[in-house]
């Protein structure tokens, strides 16, 4: 039976562990402002596999940059566990898209066992925390080798055996499988879902691929082209992992609603500045 990671802190509805309220994001090139995301809002609750589902450039990385804590929003607010977030945490681990996250003179197992002991826990619980993540991302056979033997969907396993070990609130993975072969993405899709179902932990998941938001995803929230707003939130728990009739009808209409419906008005300018 998996482990359900604690509840800590206090919130309005013991259920929501992550809240985006009405929050807009923007970032400074040379010659412009530019607005990333519009006043978004959404909820992740306890357990929940969210994904952000858009085009690119719709904003959806920089709204797990800003709930990872990097980015500060210039409207609106983040929080978790009813915390306001105003910087990077432990509480949330990432798993980026990039292959090369591992640090290349660290073996699988010291890896994983890194910001374990840069945090203070004891070297056995570490040792054993390590191991037992490793073990479930199937690496045992690896524990002792180095990143630079390994295949690119190996090297995403020890990344997210690396954050699980942690023990996170929440993990965010920004298109973590998006590099990948076809073939090896969807394995690591599935190899997800497995370690979801043995540990129960929460995911906040940034894709652009509509057959991989309903794959991965029980709830998807669906974002227009630039600036990223809310066209809709949707259940896609009953779907199955199987390209069911309703799985290709969930498909199609989210398909529609990202490209045929390209006639809504622009969202209002910001006018304020983006924060440093």
């Amino acid at each position: 039976m998996g482990r359900v990671l604690p509840f800590t802190g206090q919130e309005a509805d013991p259920g929501v562990l992550l809240d985006v309220d009405n929050v807009t994001l923007q970032y400074k090139t040379d010659s412009r402002l530019v607005t990333a995301t519009y006043q978004v809002d959404f909820q992740v609750h306890r357990g929940d596999r969210f994904v952000l589902l858009g085009p690119s450039g719709c904003g959806k990385s920089s709204l797990l940059k800003a709930v990872a804590g990097f980015i500060k929003p210039v409207e609106g607010q983040i929080r978790l566990n009813g915390a306001p977030v105003t910087g990077p945490g432990p509480d949330r681990m990432v798993v980026f898209q990039e292959f090369d996250q591992l640090l290349p003179w660290k073996t699988v197992f010291q890896n994983v066992m890194f910001p374990l002991r840069s945090r203070g826990v004891p070297k056995r619980e570490a040792e054993d925390r390590a191991g037992t993540y490793i073990a479930k991302v199937g690496l045992d056979r690896f524990r002792d080798s180095y990143p630079h033997i390994l295949s690119g969907g190996m090297k995403q396993r020890v990344a997210i055996a690396r954050a699980m070990a942690t023990e996170p609130e929440i993990l965010l993975m920004d298109e973590p499988f998006a590099a990948l072969d076809a073939l090896t993405r969807r394995r690591m899709q599935e190899e997800l879902l497995q370690l979801w179902d043995d540990v129960r932990f929460t995911v906040l998941f940034v894709t652009h691929s509509i057959e991989e938001a309903i794959i991965v995803g029980n709830r998807i929230l669906v974002l227009s082209p630039h600036p990223g707003q809310v066209k809709a939130e949707l259940n896609a728990h009953s779907y199955g992992h199987e390209k069911s009739e309703g799985f290709a009808a969930l498909e199609n209409r989210i398909h529609t609603m990202l490209f045929a419906e390209q006639n809504t008005a622009p969202a209002p300018k910001v006018t304020r500045a983006a924060r440093p």
